[in-house]
């Protein structure tokens, strides 16, 4: 066998299953879309019906490392963070920036979520560490030092371990995700701990009825819809957004590509998902781009 021959062969048996691997990611989820929602999915926010109405906007005065996103009821605000440097960042409903709070005593910031309030939850990723931290209409720096945590090692892995967090207001309680082999874990019993009451924390894994294999390659971040309870999954690798209902089961997707829901272009790296008081849903892609996408 010739070394130009050999050489075709090889790469063959390296793209084909590749390309395998690539189109089974495709062609699932689009099957799905496709089908439609099931008849018997109340209350599940019709994904298919939301088109984007604001594509792409590059966040003035935020360079790079959006990661993550949450939506504040009590100040109609959006918050967001970046790593590198540590900073929790609010923005306006259009991706403006209000104001940026640099984080002291983190090492890697990756997630937000509010949970009542002043106060929110944030991840550091590295260190697998969840934080409760208020912030003020006033407040002008955050330090971690002396905040309440939680810390998670059993999913120690790098930076490739905890990615996104949200708060479920109806239960009280987290669910963080997993970013790699996706896996998303709920947390209860952590505001009567937090509050100094009686210790019962319970952690544990939350299961879909669909494996995430069939349709998400990782997950990039996740968020709560307080006003059906839904749940919300962000994939960047996918370039998919999922809605998954109090069972588990699978009610609706969003493909993020050229051409679906109205985009221009594909979203080239979604990192964080949040929705409104009324059902908006917006989305942050690294390094600073935003997105809103309403019904």
């Amino acid at each position: 066998m010739t070394k130009r021959r050999f050489a075709w062969l090889l790469a063959l048996f390296v793209f084909l299953p590749a390309a395998g691997v690539a189109g089974y990611y495709r062609l699932a989820p689009l099957l799905w879309y496709w089908r439609g929602i099931p008849a018997d999915a109340p209350g599940s926010l019709r994904l298919a019906e939301y088109r984007v109405t604001l594509e792409a906007r590059p966040i003035e005065g935020l360079a790079a490392n959006a990661s993550a996103l949450t939506y504040n009821w009590r100040t109609d605000t959006l918050f967001t963070t970046t790593n590198r440097p540590p900073r929790i960042v609010e923005l306006t409903r259009d991706g403006e920036v209000v104001r940026a709070l640099p984080v002291d005593g983190i090492d890697d910031l990756e997630g937000i979520t509010h949970i009542d309030g002043a106060l929110f939850a944030i991840i550091d990723e590295r260190k697998q560490r969840i934080h409760r931290v208020a912030i003020e209409a006033d407040t002008a720096r955050v330090d971690v030092k002396d905040a309440p945590c939680l810390g998670l090692d059993i999913l120690q892995n790098g930076n490739l371990g905890l990615e996104g967090i949200t708060w479920d207001e109806r239960r009280h309680r987290l669910f963080v995700a997993k970013e790699k082999n996706p896996r998303v874990f709920e947390i209860d019993g952590l505001t009567p701990l937090m509050d100094g009451g009686k210790m019962n924390l319970l952690i544990r894994e939350w299961q879909p009825r669909q494996p995430f294999r069939h349709f998400l390659r990782d997950l990039s971040s996740l968020s709560r819809d307080d006003r059906t309870g839904h749940l919300l999954l962000l994939s960047d690798e996918s370039r998919l957004l999922a809605e998954y209902g109090a069972d588990g089961e699978l009610l609706g997707l969003m493909p993020l590509w050229r051409g679906f829901h109205g985009l221009a272009a594909n979203v080239p790296q979604a990192e964080g998902v949040a929705v409104g008081r009324d059902g908006t849903i917006y989305l942050i892609s690294e390094p600073n781009l935003f997105y809103r996408f309403e019904r």
